[in-house]
């Protein structure tokens, strides 16, 4: 078992849907010998499982992570380069044969496109193969960048699993051209764990957040359970519980 499959095993435990999942089975193991402690707990699941299904609790959660606002281009003029980072991979996409990139990752990229033809600046993208699979995220994105936007990043960083290494092998490649100033391009809720670990290796970090969130409450569906509200305070949940991790690890 490596490293980060026993992390992520972790994580799943500890977060909805399965932490939910756990939390009622509990609760139907207990309901002869305890039947309050048992109802206590299905109730608990419950309520848990609507809250967080909705897209304002979601929205809630996702902004309390938001660290900046969204990006004036004016501000990258500092700026010595972009480093976009990876969101995932599909692994063997039957419809493109090989392994490819998820969602996020692609909104990701496609910022990084936008921010480089605005300022001409040189892109980094970087990620792994954290789980297996036969292409790197970073290959990935090289690839899809040259085929479908026309532009060649000038590093590519093809080792990282996690945020953290992220930063220290992108910084690793940004000093031996003498970079000191980035604009970091993902989601706006993976920027305050994000940010600190570049800043960590000796870079000024430009945040350039994408997928701002709202708190607002426009209809009623905003407060009626979605899967993609479930989805979304999920990410929100596995970034608090990433931050406090890396807390955790550096302290050790």
């Amino acid at each position: 078992m490596t490293a980060w499959f026993a992390t992520n095993l972790v994580a799943l435990a500890l977060l909805p849907p399965l932490s939910l999942v756990l939390l009622m089975a509990a609760g139907l193991i207990l309901h002869r010998r305890r039947p309050r402690l048992a109802m206590s707990l299905l109730l608990l699941a419950a309520i848990a499982l609507y809250a967080l299904s909705t897209p304002w609790v979601s929205g809630v959660l996702l902004k309390s992570l938001e660290i900046s606002s969204p990006l004036d281009p004016a501000r990258l003029d500092g700026a010595e380069a972009i480093v976009v980072l990876g969101g995932g991979r599909r692994l063997d996409a039957a419809e493109y044969g090989q392994d490819t990139l998820k969602g996020l990752a692609l909104e990701r990229l496609r910022y990084g496109a936008h921010l480089h033809r605005a300022s001409a600046l040189p892109l980094l993208v970087t990620g792994g193969m954290p789980g297996g699979g036969t292409l790197a995220e970073g290959r990935i994105m090289q690839r899809i960048l040259e085929d479908e936007y026309h532009l060649s990043p000038r590093w590519i960083e093809d080792r990282a699993e996690t945020t953290w290494d992220n930063a220290r092998f992108s910084a690793a490649l940004l000093r031996q051209d003498g970079v000191r100033r980035i604009a970091l391009v993902t989601h706006a809720w993976h920027l305050r764990r994000a940010v600190p670990e570049f800043e960590a290796q000796g870079l000024e970090v430009v945040p350039a957040g994408i997928g701002f969130s709202s708190t607002e409450i426009d209809d009623v569906l905003d407060v009626l359970p979605t899967p993609a509200g479930l989805r979304d305070s999920t990410f929100a949940l596995h970034e608090w519980l990433g931050i406090l991790w890396y807390k955790l690890r550096s302290f050790a």
